[in-house]
């Protein structure tokens, strides 16, 4: 009974990590959207340049990507940091003081409906296997043998940010210049769209409501880049 009870913990634990790096492979590709599209609509504002509309774009994808890494390194390096100095905390009061961490264990499971006799036969048991993964596990919520690394986090971020940048790139620069700012307009609303959705049901959110915060979003980032191109165009700065 306790180990498919540790055995339903892990898989948790596993779904809410596939669920956290699912919401950020969204969002990076949402953020890269976006950006990239403000920008090359505001140099297509400016100028029908497609040299100068790829380089901007090219340049600004480069820089986000990195950006979007490094920021994604940096938190959850921290979150990792905060992690092991919590398992390391609770290894030393372990190795100290071990009848106050099996009570503090058993008070855990009666918090969890169990009775005081079963929730003692339970902390025991767990105790026995592996006391240091069962108090990680029914105390602080981690899995020490499972933290997450930054370097993926940094580099799932990053390609999620160049697959959605790439969208308003191509959209913006394929087509012929008479017809690119609508066709690269209705491209981004419709990858918008699908970002909309999928943050939604990731986050169990509403769809409807969730989309059109996504899409509202980026038609706002578009029109005022697009509106600064024009005025600079038409002033000759």
């Amino acid at each position: 009974m306790i180990k498919k009870s540790k055995n339903v913990h892990k898989e948790l634990q596993t779904s809410a990590h596939k669920l956290n790096w699912l919401r950020a492979s969204v969002l990076g590709a949402n953020d890269g959207i976006v950006s990239i599209a403000g920008l090359v609509m505001g140099v297509a504002g400016a100028t029908n340049s497609s040299a100068a509309i790829l380089t901007a774009g090219l340049a600004g994808i480069v820089a986000g990507a990195i950006s979007m890494a490094a920021g994604e390194y940096v938190s959850v390096s921290s979150s990792r940091d905060t992690e092991k100095a919590l398992l390391k905390k609770e290894h030393y009061e372990l190795k100290n003081n071990p009848t106050e961490e099996l009570e503090e264990l058993t008070q855990i499971y009666q918090k969890k409906g169990l009775s005081r006799k079963t929730a003692e036969i339970a902390a025991k048991e767990v105790s026995a296997k592996d006391v240091f993964a069962a108090h990680a596990h029914m105390e602080l919520n981690i899995d020490p043998n499972n933290l997450t690394n930054p370097w993926h986090a940094a580099l799932a971020s990053a390609i999620a940010f160049l697959l959605g940048s790439a969208i308003p790139l191509f959209a913006i620069i394929i087509p012929h210049p008479s017809i690119r700012i609508p066709v690269a307009f209705i491209f981004v609303l419709l990858a918008l769209a699908i970002t909309g959705v999928l943050s939604a049901k990731v986050g169990g959110a509403g769809v409807f409501r969730a989309t059109i915060r996504v899409v509202s979003g980026g038609v706002l980032a578009m029109g005022v880049t697009y509106g600064i191109g024009r005025i600079f165009a038409v002033s000759g700065i």
